[in-house]
């Protein structure tokens, strides 16, 4: 008998041949490891493209990542001038911060089934023209309401930043490779926002804190043209469905040529040897599959594209609404979700405390001083992207083969340990060292060991939920920043108020603990995750079976 779709395990791939039984592209050099999803014949499909196209797709998304990153956050080291400037307190500051961080995720309910309907590139070009106006309108801030209107609208035209290139990443890697490039990601969309202020802090030194605003838009504006230019589309369309196919390879009397396997075949796809030992007659491997042309330089340029098998405009708009019960039937989506939404929280106390907190006494830190105060986060950022992509890819690849060659996505998750550990004593060194006048030093290395952690958090429960679902991912996404985002705002709206009550030093010891105990939730997650993807696999299927095309995501 045949493998039947409710029998599969969203998620559970095979991705390492151990037994030389798995059928179909493996990756030249590590011949155990399967090509998932598998490539089709078309040199256009963006699995297929060469090294360079590849690097250069992958660049242009990091290029918007960063400048969208930089010109959100350069007025993080600058709000006590700010403050003093304008009459603005610190609350009202970071009040408009959180309602930034509200629509960055609540506007992907518009932006997320534009792209994935019409295509990423117009999302990502348009979004970054967009994003110019507001940040230069925060020049000319004279009124919390001012400052509020320009935060929102911001969030609005932002809002791809937070969920469109983890469906870019999926578009142009191999489920073995996507953690590493997912955590580089993870690395700019942080890390740009720790690089930003310790630019800003000595342009104010130098300018006033106007000019950190002018340089903002500046980057926004260099930024656009940048991926307008080289910026190329990676939305493809491909007829399987992943941990679909392999489960079909996998079965002789599931409609494939039974026995009768080619000789295997080196054949060069995008740049990297790939080991070709396809059945004959695989249904799976071609299945429907239009080919498409090689576009033109001025057919390069377009903003959106229109092509076979994309989403009905009436899908598009019931994909506006779909993120939010998909947080109910997908339980391993809201726990990501979750997961990431509470890094998001540590990282709007870092931001909402360290100008206030290094600009008073003990530390009297000038405003270049405290962006430069940003150097340690950066530094510990770049160390997170690399223990949460390129080693939790190792790490999967390792607990696959000692798992016959199957690949659970809970397997990346142990890779929180460290990032939770390291979560509460970063914020306890930061607030009770900063409460009891600690040497700015170890205050400071507080702040980086709180940057590790959110940036592991955040780049691993992505590409966890990835891999959980990866043929609905972006509306997936869009699930997973909204509750993150409504977590960040509720932390910014109350971490004020919060250490006005209990007082600073009793403020972060409790942090540190709720920080301990959310990460750590990844625990139960190891030995149930699977069930609850087991559990949600009709529903996924029903979500797959509405779109244009199976995979069409």
């Amino acid at each position: 008998m045949g493998v039947t779709r409710e029998e599969i395990v969203p998620g559970t791939v095979h991705l390492v041949d151990t037994g030389h039984d798995v059928h179909g592209k493996h990756l030249g050099g590590d011949k155990d490891i399967v090509l998932v999803p598998q490539p089709s014949s078309d040199p256009e499909d963006p699995l297929n493209w060469s090294p360079r196209r590849k690097g250069m797709a992958i660049g242009m998304v990091y290029c918007y990542t960063l400048g969208v990153a930089i010109s959100t956050a350069v007025q993080y080291s600058v709000l006590t001038p700010i403050s003093d400037d304008t009459g603005l307190t610190i609350a009202e500051l970071n009040l408009g911060t959180g309602l930034m961080f509200l629509f960055l995720g609540w506007a992907n309910l518009i932006w997320q089934p534009l792209a994935l309907t019409f295509g990423r590139r117009g999302v990502y070009v348009i979004s970054s023209f967009l994003c110019i106006w507001p940040v230069l309108w925060s020049a000319y801030s004279k009124s919390a309401g001012e400052w509020y209107a320009h935060r929102i609208i911001l969030g609005i035209f932002a809002a791809p930043i937070e969920s469109l290139p983890e469906v870019s990443v999926p578009d142009l890697f191999f489920a073995h490779n996507r953690g590493a490039y997912m955590g580089i990601y993870a690395f700019l969309l942080f890390g740009g926002n720790f690089f930003a202020p310790i630019l800003a802090g000595w342009i104010d030194v130098g300018g006033g804190w106007r000019w950190t605003m002018y340089f903002g838009a500046l980057v926004q504006a260099v930024t656009t043209i940048i991926i307008y230019f080289w910026m190329e589309e990676t939305m493809y369309f491909r007829a399987t469905v992943e941990g679909e196919e392999d489960a079909v390879q996998m079965t002789p009397d599931s409609g494939s040529a039974q026995g009768v396997v080619q000789p295997s075949k080196d054949v060069e796809k995008g740049g990297e040897k790939v080991v070709d030992t396809s059945v004959a007659s695989s249904p799976v491997s071609e299945r429907g599959q239009v080919h498409t042309a090689p576009k033109s330089l001025w057919k390069k340029l377009a903003l959106f594209v229109s092509m076979p098998g994309r989403p009905s405009n009436k899908a598009m708009l019931t994909m506006m609404w779909r993120p939010l019960p998909l947080m109910w039937h997908f339980p391993s989506v809201s726990w990501a979700g979750f997961v990431y939404g509470t890094c998001l929280c540590w990282y709007n106390v870092l931001n909402a405390t360290t100008s206030s907190i290094l600009s008073a006494a003990p530390y009297n830190f000038s405003s270049g001083l405290v962006g430069t105060a940003y150097t340690s986060p950066l530094i510990a950022a770049a160390l997170g992207a690399l223990w949460s992509g390129w080693s939790t890819d190792r790490l999967a690849l390792w607990l696959a083969r000692r798992n016959h060659g199957i690949r659970e996505p809970e397997h990346r998750l142990w890779a929180l340990l460290l990032s939770g550990v390291l979560s509460a004593a970063g914020l306890i060194l930061w607030g009770v060292g900063s409460a009891n006048d600690a040497h700015w030093s170890g205050t400071i290395i507080g702040l980086g060991m709180l940057a590790f952690s959110v940036i592991c958090g955040g780049s691993i429960t992505l590409s966890y939920a990835v891999d959980c679902f990866k043929e609905i991912s972006g509306e997936a996404m869009t699930s997973v920043i909204i509750i993150r985002n409504t977590l960040g705002f509720a932390v910014s709206y109350a971490i004020n108020p919060w250490i006005d009550a209990m007082g600073i030093q009793n403020c972060f010891i409790t942090v540190a603990m709720v920080a301990l105990v959310c990460t750590f939730t990844f625990l139960p997650m190891v030995f149930i995750g699977k069930r609850l993807r087991k559990h949600s696999a009709p529903k996924y299927w029903e979500y797959i079976a509405t779109c244009a095309v199976p995979g069409g995501h």
